[in-house]
């Protein structure tokens, strides 16, 4: 059984296969977040460019797995909390649970994300995630439990995630950024044959956050030589 909020407003709840074709990435966080001083966990709302929307978070984590749902050009919409999936256990106590996100893929396809480190899953936990992977895949979604990021990977993505508005889109840069790396520079040096750096260098990032211009963003952080080279814009 799913419980949830539609775009629209009001409260809806029905059996899972009736549910299926609902727009999930739309819907309404089924619960508040909280933003208590002293909580262990903090909580925000991200500002999500691929949709000009914003959605909540309850960690650090979660932030950052969100940052990363949006730099990802296969991703079209996300939600936070999307519903309440409700279900008995062998005692026959009734349980609920709301996953963290809700991504649709630009191929049409979904996936549920929960966010929790390894080392953070009791056995009452692993049940509940073990339920909502049964569910999801009912559903016909794919089901994701995520941790830990690659800490170069987050931190270089953070940097680029400042540049993600698209106030810093300056057509006339981004020909000549374009042009300069189309045979692959290092990002100073680049930055450098466009223009003044101080003018260039904001656009040159909103192009890598866009993936007109492409860079190994896991090798170390990004630097002055770090190699850049054009790709596919999403």
């Amino acid at each position: 059984m799913l419980e949830y909020q539609a775009a629209e407003g009001g409260w809806r709840r029905d059996v899972l296969p009736a549910c299926c074709g609902e727009l999930f990435e739309d819907a309404l966080p089924v619960r508040p977040f909280h933003f208590e001083k002293g909580l262990r966990s903090f909580a925000g709302w991200w500002y999500f460019a691929t949709t000009g929307t914003h959605v909540g978070f309850e960690s650090w984590l979660e932030r950052d797995h969100l940052m990363l749902m949006d730099f990802d050009s296969n991703v079209r919409a996300v939600s936070s909390q999307p519903f309440w999936l409700r279900w008995h256990d062998e005692q026959g106590a009734a349980r609920r649970h709301a996953p963290d996100f809700f991504a649709r893929r630009r191929d049409g396809t979904a996936v549920v994300v929960d966010v929790r480190p390894d080392d953070r899953i009791p056995d009452r936990d692993a049940e509940v995630f073990a339920v909502t992977e049964t569910a999801c895949e009912l559903a016909g979604w794919q089901f994701r439990r995520v941790g830990e990021i690659d800490r170069v990977l987050t931190a270089n993505v953070r940097w680029l995630s400042r540049y993600r508005h698209s106030r810093c889109l300056v057509p006339e840069v981004v020909s000549a950024l374009l042009e300069v790396f189309a045979q692959g520079r290092g990002l100073f040096a680049g930055a450098t044959l466009a223009g003044d750096r101080i003018t260039v260098l904001p656009v040159l990032f909103h192009l890598m956050w866009h993936g007109q211009l492409v860079a190994d963003l896991t090798g170390g952080p990004l630097g002055a030589s770090t190699l850049v080279r054009t790709g596919e814009a999403r």
